[in-house]
């Protein structure tokens, strides 16, 4: 998750700043101290999350969000609040703020909230993209062939994981199994694909190795969301088609069962995430249809 700070308090920006870098929620890609500073910012980068103060000079933080809102800024909002009036609470309710960071500032509060929300971002945007998916579905029906590519890049947008940043990992490891063919002996370790892919981009050892831990761990957030997206569907409709097809393949559905009850109970263990299982089966699944 990508966040953009708005606070009159430089305490209180690097406090935040530092909960989301040590926590691993994200990226603080930008910052300012009052509002009007903020929007021209905002609008040129774009963040997933503003985390905005209530009260500021020169533009306070509702008035702030009205402004990006007109510049249709589509964002995500997190108030930051010292104050408990109601009144600008429920006026904070009417302008889509869902979530409140109270003064002064709590790691444990912080963690709880920004998991909460980029929970519903992720759901959110699976949800988006599976429709999306749906939509394209007769076109996608008219193409005479589709690449393995194409085949890679439907089944992880069916499970909302395209845009992240593993997935281009992903693809690359089932491009190479294809052109290795190793349709019929078993996969090679991980280990090996990893530094198969990793020397497409770099060149000495020492940079191979390296890169090769950054794609497992980028492979691994990947898998990790997609199990994350598919808890969320279930919650939220456990007959989903994509939930239903998905979750029992791909994955250790004991796995996805615990971790929608870790959802549901605001418990914040990591899941144990299986890459080789999932690469084997999408592999699979990919040879079924380009064969």
């Amino acid at each position: 998750m990508r966040y953009f700070i708005v606070d009159d308090d430089r305490a209180s920006r690097k406090m935040l700043s530092t909960i989301i870098n040590e926590s691993e929620l994200g990226s603080v890609i930008g910052e300012a101290s009052n509002g009007q500073d903020a929007i021209p910012q905002i609008l040129a980068i774009q963040p997933d999350f503003v985390l905005i103060d209530l009260l500021m000079p020169k533009l306070d933080g509702i008035t702030t969000i009205e402004k990006l809102r007109e510049n249709l800024y589509d964002g995500h909002f997190i108030m930051i609040s010292q104050v408990v009036n109601k009144e600008m609470v429920a006026q904070s309710y009417e302008k889509g703020i869902e979530f409140f960071i109270h003064k002064p500032i709590n790691k444990i509060e912080v963690e709880t909230v920004l998991r909460k929300t980029e929970e519903q971002y992720r759901l959110k945007n699976s949800i988006l993209a599976i429709r999306q998916s749906l939509s394209h579905f007769a076109e996608d029906k008219k193409h005479v062939k589709k690449t393995s590519r194409d085949h890679v890049q439907s089944i992880l947008n069916d499970m909302g994981i395209v845009g992240e940043v593993g997935s281009e990992d992903i693809t690359n490891i089932i491009e190479l199994l294809l052109m290795d063919k190793y349709k019929i002996s078993p996969l090679p370790p991980l280990k090996e694909l990893y530094e198969k892919v990793a020397s497409l981009t770099k060149s000495t050892t020492d940079d191979i190795v390296k890169e090769s831990k950054a794609i497992e761990q980028r492979i691994r957030r990947t898998i990790l969301a997609a199990m994350i997206n598919l808890a969320n569907l279930g919650i939220v409709d456990y007959t989903n088609s994509e939930f239903e097809y998905y979750a029992p393949r791909y994955f250790d559905f004991t796995e996805i069962r615990s971790l929608m009850r870790q959802i549901e109970d605001n418990d914040q263990r990591k899941a144990k995430v299986n890459i080789k299982k999932f690469i084997q089966v999408l592999f699979a699944e990919i040879i079924s249809k380009v064969d």
